[in-house]
């Protein structure tokens, strides 16, 4: 590796979080936290970086890379479904850092990224408990930022494990809170509930670095007629921005670049995350725009001859989701079987596999998410703060009386809010 700027090098002495620090004393990788990357983003205005899942060794590989070549901060994140004690992948909680570490030293990769835990559900109160135990663990693993995702509640139980589960997270980390599942045009996020659970955490001196909002996207594969509502998004962030916290945009696959340019346009959006996409190109599945995958008249993927993964592989892959019951939607769920075999096919495969998902990434970086060149805003972000945490955005501005159990009880029961259809939506 080439001698490193005078800038890195002080960024990379006093701006890795503490267990970074402990985890990997020696690296010259630049692992920080989240609201390092937000602030990054929102110092160069009308931007957001991806959150790319790194559903597997190769997709995380090729987004670093594209982040490097795009000199843009970058998030590498698994959610509690993919990478949980339940998990359908092989990358998960505990070991997303290591990898990470790993591909930036062996790669030079110099530009700061962020560990983040996606989606951590929490489904039902009982589920606070195991939470609490839990998440501690997520952070001695490397982890620089969580999302806490307790939308399946009513708002007022939201608001409240929040508040509960905050006490086990780093004051240093990156945090993101979410209101509505992501499922579409129904059920769609609203200003006063948004408002509700931001101004709740306001008054406890919690200030979020971001907010995801069910504002007309799904998870997945397939497309909504409508997708990402951007006027709905742009009017939910402006009421929020007393309270200084930006948007992160779930269910980012299925709409065009045109639409993700007007959410970084126009909105306070500096996070958006991509799965499925990056999935679906590292195999070598043809995508649309959209970064959907793209079926035949038989409703099958159409797999690219010499992209992604052998056609052997491919057909082996095909057969076990056949066998399985699985539709082209739970195709996510060959990656932990299948994460072994992929690395073991021979380097060009790897390699094109890699850099398919590193050209992608980089479209949407440079022409779509304005993210290039916001690596040394983040470097300035860290020398600024003389340390890993650059403090919040917000300041308090609730009164903590006003935010009782009863009142809030009381005040989420004013609220009018259509959490949409039961599902599974947890990535």
């Amino acid at each position: 590796m080439p001698e490193m700027p005078a800038d890195f090098k002080k960024a990379l002495e006093i701006g890795r979080p503490p267990n970074i620090v402990k985890l990997f004393p020696n690296s010259r990788a630049l692992l920080v936290s989240g609201k390092v990357i937000d602030r990054a983003l929102l110092a160069k205005g009308k931007a957001m970086t991806i959150a790319a899942n790194g559903r597997s060794h190769l997709v995380i590989r090729g987004a670093l890379m594209a982040a490097q070549r795009a000199n843009a901060a970058i998030i590498i994140e698994i959610a509690r479904s993919e990478g949980g004690a339940n998990a359908y992948c092989a990358v998960n909680y505990w070991n997303i850092a290591r990898q990470v570490d790993c591909l930036c030293n062996e790669l030079g990769i110099t530009v700061p990224v962020a560990i983040h835990a996606d989606h951590y559900g929490i489904k039902k109160e009982a589920d606070l408990d195991f939470a609490k135990v839990e998440i501690p663990t997520l952070f001695e693993a490397g982890i620089t930022s969580i999302a806490i995702d307790a939308s399946h509640m009513p708002d007022d139980k939201n608001l409240l494990a929040n508040l509960a589960l905050n006490q086990v997270i780093p004051d240093w980390a990156g945090l993101e809170t979410e209101i509505g599942e992501i499922k579409g045009s129904e059920g769609l996020s609203s200003a006063p509930e948004a408002l509700f659970l931001v101004r709740g955490l306001n008054a406890f001196d919690i200030f979020p670095d971001w907010i995801a909002l069910n504002n007309g996207t799904s998870h997945g594969i397939e497309a909504s007629d409508q997708g990402i509502q951007v006027e709905l998004t742009a009017e939910i962030h402006e009421k929020l921005k007393p309270y200084g916290v930006s948007g992160a945009q779930h269910g980012t696959s299925g709409n065009s670049s045109d639409r993700l340019r007007a959410i970084a346009a126009t909105t306070r959006t500096t996070k958006a995350n991509v799965a499925t996409a990056l999935q679906m190109i590292s195999w070598g599945v043809e995508v649309n725009d959209y970064g959907n995958a793209k079926l035949d008249e038989s409703g099958n993927f159409i797999k690219l001859k010499s992209e992604g993964v052998t056609e052997a592989l491919w057909q082996e892959m095909r057969d076990y989701a056949a066998r399985q019951g699985w539709s082209a939607g739970n195709y996510k769920k060959l990656n932990l079987p299948f994460e072994p075999k992929i690395m073991g096919q021979p380097r060009a495969v790897r390699e094109r596999m890699a850099k398919r998902v590193e050209d992608f990434v980089y479209e949407l970086l440079v022409e779509v998410f304005n993210a290039e060149d916001t690596a040394p805003l983040a470097i300035q972000t860290i020398i600024a703060a003389g340390s890993p945490d650059p403090g919040p955005e917000g300041a308090r501005i609730e009164n903590p009386a006003d935010w009782t159990g009863e009142k809030i009880a009381a005040l989420a029961g004013e609220l009018d809010t259509d959490k949409g259809p039961e599902g599974d939506f947890d990535d």
